[in-house]
């Protein structure tokens, strides 16, 4: 209590008076800034959001820290009180700033890598980077407004980092497995693709330790970034997100193949232009290819805007290619197999004539 002699109780009224107006703003700028989130979530803007989130994050702590700076002058501590009071009041600030810019940074890095790679990109690994490095020179910088000299701390974190770089050596594998793949770019979040290991789906986001994909049963397939970087894997959205449908069919050996041919695109461009997933613009194409047991086989090429699309064109092509192919009287080949059986001796043939019997 010393610190607190020869303090009239005027100077404490005073201050905590002071600290009730700095509260009362607080409660008010929370409100506002809440408002003012608020409305810039209702634009297109990302940026916006990030500012208001920002003057949301720092509106109160800002507030009350100021209160007690100008209460503490209030009450006129002593000179070495004050001084541990500013020491302190100024520590927490540059901790609350930092918290506030690492999320901004955060929020930056996301915005930046959503833009780039689409509205479906999900990559925390950056930010969770940007986060952690903000952070870390914060409680550096308030550290050495504290009086703490770092450089003794920067030594031990070199030589600790040593020993944490031993200990953690699967983490940073798939740490730095992560931030390859992403800065190759040999995929990105919202791609669909396939692992020689048999895992595929849709990839939905790529942290600092593992890669999340999809399944088309909309299940959760977890892969370390390490193994995830190893692998052999097809990428279903490079170069381009539309790819090729490849459809096999068969007509039987009587049917005239040049109108097969026009009432199989007829029937295909139909599709790619009325079942959602179709590309207009691609002529459907038919290649016949195999003179097979029970017919004519061919392979119709049918162009869709990406892999999930495929099984919608399918389904709806094979439903109108069938019935057009009955109006249209063509025959679908069924497997036909002829037996040929030896005669038993004395038995008629097909003509009725009698088998001879072998000679003795």
């Amino acid at each position: 209590m010393d610190a607190f002699d020869g303090v009239s109780w005027e100077r404490v009224v005073a201050a905590a008076v002071v600290m009730v107006v700095a509260l009362v703003i607080a409660v008010v700028l929370r409100l506002l800034t809440g408002r003012l989130l608020s409305r810039a979530g209702d634009t297109r803007w990302a940026w916006d959001d990030l500012a208001a989130r920002l003057v949301r994050d720092l509106a109160v702590p800002v507030a009350v820290l100021g209160g007690a700076w100008i209460a503490a002058n209030v009450l006129e501590l002593r000179r070495g009180t004050l001084d541990v009071s500013a020491r302190v009041l100024t520590a927490t600030t540059i901790l609350v700033v930092s918290l506030a810019l690492a999320r901004l940074i955060a929020g930056v890095v996301g915005s930046v890598a959503s833009a780039r790679q689409g509205v479906a990109a999900n990559v925390t690994i950056f930010a969770n980077i940007t986060r952690v490095v903000v952070m870390g020179l914060g409680v550096l910088v308030m550290l050495q407004s504290l009086g703490i000299s770092i450089s003794p701390l920067l030594g031990a974190l070199g030589v600790g980092g040593l020993a944490v770089a031993l200990a953690l050596q699967d983490t940073l594998a798939n740490l730095f497995a992560g931030v390859h793949v992403l800065a190759s770019k040999t995929i990105e979040p919202g791609d669909y693709i396939k692992l020689s290991t048999g895992q595929e789906g849709y990839v939905v986001d790529i942290n600092w330790r593992n890669t999340s994909i999809r399944t088309l049963s909309d299940n959760i397939e977890v892969i370390p970034n390490a193994r995830f970087s190893d692998s052999i894997l097809t990428n279903y959205h490079r170069p381009a997100q539309d790819m090729s449908l490849l459809i096999q069919a068969s007509v039987a050996y009587e049917s005239d193949l040049e109108h097969v041919e026009k009432v199989v695109v007829e029937v295909g461009e139909q599709v790619m232009n009325e079942v959602e997933g179709g590309v207009k613009e691609a002529e459907p194409l038919v290649r016949f290819h195999t003179f097979a047991e029970s017919g004519i086989g061919f392979t119709v090429i049918l162009r869709t805007g990406e892999f999930g699309d495929q099984f919608r064109i399918k389904h709806e092509f094979v439903k109108r290619l069938h019935r057009r192919f009955g109006e249209e009287g063509i025959q679908i080949p069924y497997p036909r197999r002829q037996l040929i059986l030896p005669a038993a001796p004395g038995a008629a043939d097909l003509d009725g004539a009698a088998v001879p019997r072998p000679a003795p």
